[in-house]
């Protein structure tokens, strides 16, 4: 009789716990279709993400499809991370444009180097490397604004599958900041260098960190590129010069 007891009683639990189970597992149903609802609208709303896909399971919301350009992607991600009772994302979409990586590494670096946001592009300099579409950011910039922007084009780029932004941000320095401005009057009211203020693509770069000062860029001949050396090297405070400018005939 005992042993006819707690077989019913052990049969009673696990019926009680099956049922248990059933409930949270329906609840979780519904709340996922909740929360895949909800994100469907969001995705709605904008026509760059009308071939993405969202699929909900306990809270993540996993996207797939593709979009034109890599930016689309991340806001995507953004978007629906907003979605009320999200618990996370993985962000699976493809980027569909494909530029072959030469040519993307070319029209890249030249919306690059005319970029003048946040500062004079002359105290930044900042150059892309892509391989299968992966473009890795690197260089430096006087402040934070310079490097968003950088980051910015290159995930607006058409043939960019992801961005990754090694930039350097120049520390905060009055005394940086004024050797950067007396490197500027020194190269730039040379007779000989001052032809290089004229395009925005071309300055001779100035770079300084914790006194270093550091030139690139691109000059047309070596006579030039030693004349930008000796000047830096004139400037009061500078601690170090490297001369990293490139000579590349423009004929």
């Amino acid at each position: 009789m005992k042993r006819t007891l707690n077989i019913l009683s052990t049969a009673l639990a696990i019926g009680v716990l099956s049922m248990g189970l059933a409930a949270e597992t329906t609840g979780a149903a519904r709340y996922d279709e909740q929360i895949q609802a909800r994100v469907e609208k969001q995705l709605a709303e904008k026509k760059e993400f009308r071939n993405i896909q969202a699929q909900t399971d306990d809270g993540i919301v996993t996207l797939t499809g593709s979009v034109d350009v890599y930016q689309q992607k991340l806001n995507a991600g953004k978007k629906v991370r907003k979605a009320d009772k999200v618990q996370g994302v993985r962000n699976l979409i493809a980027v569909s444009t494909n530029v072959p990586d030469d040519q993307l590494t070319a029209q890249l670096n030249r919306k690059l180097y005319y970029d003048r946001i946040g500062f004079d592009n002359r105290f930044n300099f900042v150059t892309a490397s892509i391989k299968d579409g992966i473009v890795v950011l690197v260089g430096e910039t006087r402040t934070d604004v310079s490097s968003d922007s950088a980051e910015s084009i290159a995930a607006n780029m058409p043939g960019v599958k992801e961005v990754v932004n090694n930039i350097k941000i120049a520390p905060a320095s009055n005394f940086d900041d004024d050797i950067r401005v007396s490197a500027l009057r020194a190269i730039y009211r040379d007779p000989v260098l001052s032809r290089y203020a004229g395009d925005p693509a071309s300055p001779i770069r100035i770079v300084v960190d914790h006194g270093t000062l550091s030139l690139y860029g691109t000059v047309e001949n070596e006579m030039d590129k030693n004349i930008a050396g000796i000047r830096a090297g004139q400037v009061f405070g500078a601690f170090k010069v490297q001369n990293n400018l490139e000579v590349v005939s423009r004929s």
